[in-house]
């Protein structure tokens, strides 16, 4: 299998990983709990949710809202996806961490915020800014394409939409602008070698800043005395 291929079958993956999660319990949430799972939602400045910023993503007030966050999340996946596994779940870990923190901070207290975009945007917020950091033509010509396409989103961001969390779309795209600034598991192999031979470098003119040391001799026959 060549490694397009590959990466393709990769992203595929996340991007079903995805929709299956969303849907599974968006149907279990209304079939079997009828709608009660949304109380692990992101409860900002309460102490004993604070964990539910790991299930939010998954849980969806209504149909009109998973529908909203079904295609771009799955678009984003395959793309992010496309880079490896381990791309995937950094990006994904950076974006759902520090969006849901900074949701459950500055959300609202009172408000209780469940849904997908925050992923959404995170994802979006990486791929558009990766290229620059990690000095890949393609996804800097990718990341281009994405923020002329979906340029509309960042209104969602700002407050003035009644019942849409922009916290959470504001701190996730935080989220995964700097998972793009900080992970290096993507970055091209001639990007890698230059950064290893800039470390060797700096590791030689180290050295060769130290001062020699003259190993000590000790005097065979010792202190005598005539």
């Amino acid at each position: 299998m060549s490694k397009r291929k590959a990466q393709r079958r990769t992203g595929l993956r996340f991007a079903a990983l995805y929709v299956l999660s969303i849907w599974v319990v968006f149907i279990i949430n209304a079939i079997v709990f009828g709608g009660n799972l949304l109380y692990m939602g992101i409860h900002p400045l309460d102490v004993p949710s604070l964990p539910f910023i790991f299930t939010s993503p998954l849980l969806h007030g209504n149909l009109e809202h998973i529908l909203g966050n079904t295609v771009p999340g799955a678009i984003f996946a395959f793309l992010v996806g496309y880079s490896g596994k381990r791309v995937f779940w950094e990006v994904t870990a950076f974006v759902v961490i520090i969006g849901g923190l900074g949701t459950w901070l500055f959300g609202g207290i009172g408000t209780n915020h469940v849904g997908a975009s925050g992923l959404v945007y995170g994802w979006l917020a990486y791929l558009i800014v990766r290229g620059f950091f990690n000095r890949s033509g393609q996804q800097i010509a990718l990341g281009v394409i994405l923020g002329f396409l979906y340029s509309g989103l960042v209104w969602g961001m700002f407050p003035g939409n009644p019942g849409v969390s922009w916290q959470a779309h504001l701190f996730g795209a935080i989220g995964g602008a700097a998972a793009a600034m900080i992970i290096t598991s993507d970055d091209p192999p001639a990007l890698v070698m230059k950064r290893q031979r800039k470390q060797l470098e700096k590791q030689q003119l180290k050295n060769a800043q130290q001062p020699v040391q003259m190993p000590y001799q000790q005097n065979p026959f010792g202190n005598q005395r005539r």
